[in-house]
C-alpha cells in the first residue's frame, strides 16, 4: 500500500508519496545513500547562513554501538519498530548564533535541514521516519552534547518493510491513509481567517 496524497495532482510525485513508515526492512544502507541525504541536510536555508544544525548517527551495519546508543534514547513507544531502521540520526541546534546570541530560527532552520534530507531519501528509495519520542537529557548524556546545543528530533532511515511485522496496533496506524488539514484552515488572505481565494471550496 502507498500512502500518497493521489487527490493533490500538482505536488511533485516526491512530496505526495513521502510518509513516514514505522516497518522497515532489516537492511543496511548503501554508505553513498547516507552521505547523499546528509549533504541535502547540509544545504538547506538558513537564517543570515547560521546553518546550526548537527547529526548524529549510527548506522546499524557499520557501526552497531552507535546506533545502539541512539537506539537507547529513544521512548518505549519508537523503540517497538525503530530497531529495524538501516541507521538512527539525531538533529541537534545550534541555539547560539556566530554573535554569540541566541538563535531564535535555530530550530525552524534545523527543521528545514530534516526536510531537505527527507526528500533526497525519497528521491534514493528510502523512507523516513522523524520522531519527538525520546529523552533530551539522556541524549545529551549518552552522546556527549556539548552546552549550547539542544537535541531536536530523532530519525530513522531505512528500507520500506512489512507492515505485518508490526505488532496490530501499529499495523493499523501504517496502512491507514494520511490526513492532513484542508487549505481553507491553514492559508489566509491578508489577515487570519480569511482564506485565500485558490483555497476556497469550489475555487
Amino acid at each position: 500500500m502507498t500512502q500518497s496524497s493521489d487527490h493533490v495532482p500538482s505536488l511533485l510525485p516526491l512530496l505526495r508519496e513521502r510518509w513516514s513508515p514505522r516497518a522497515y526492512q532489516d537492511r543496511a544502507i548503501e554508505p553513498e545513500k547516507l552521505l547523499s541525504i546528509l549533504e541535502a541536510a547540509r544545504w538547506a536555508p538558513s537564517a543570515a547562513n547560521e546553518q546550526p544544525w548537527s547529526f548524529i548517527v549510527g548506522v546499524k551495519a557499520t557501526h552497531p554501538e552507535a546506533f545502539h546508543r541512539l537506539f537507547e534514547i529513544l521512548l518505549p513507544g519508537n523503540q517497538l519498530w525503530a530497531g529495524n531502521a538501516s541507521a538512527l540520526i539525531l538533529s541537534v541546534a545550534k541555539t547560539l548564533n556566530s554573535k554569540d546570541q541566541p538563535n531564535k530560527y535555530a530550530f525552524y532552520d534545523v527543521g528545514q535541514a530534516a526536510a531537505f534530507l527527507t526528500v533526497q531519501a525519497a528521491a534514493l528509495g528510502l523512507h523516513v521516519h522523524q520522531m519527538a519520542g525520546f529523552d533530551a537529557a539522556k541524549a545529551r548524556e549518552s552522546l556527549s552534547i556539548p552546552e549550547g546545543y539542544e537535541p531536536v528530533a530523532a530519525i530513522a532511515v531505512g528500507y520500506r518493510g512489512d507492515p505485518n511485522s508490526l505488532p496490530e496496533n501499529l499495523r493499523e496506524r501504517e496502512l491507514a491513509a494520511r490526513v492532513r488539514r484542508p487549505l481553507t484552515e491553514i492559508a489566509f488572505d491578508g489577515q487570519w481567517g480569511e482564506a485565500v481565494e485558490t483555497a476556497k471550496p469550489g475555487s
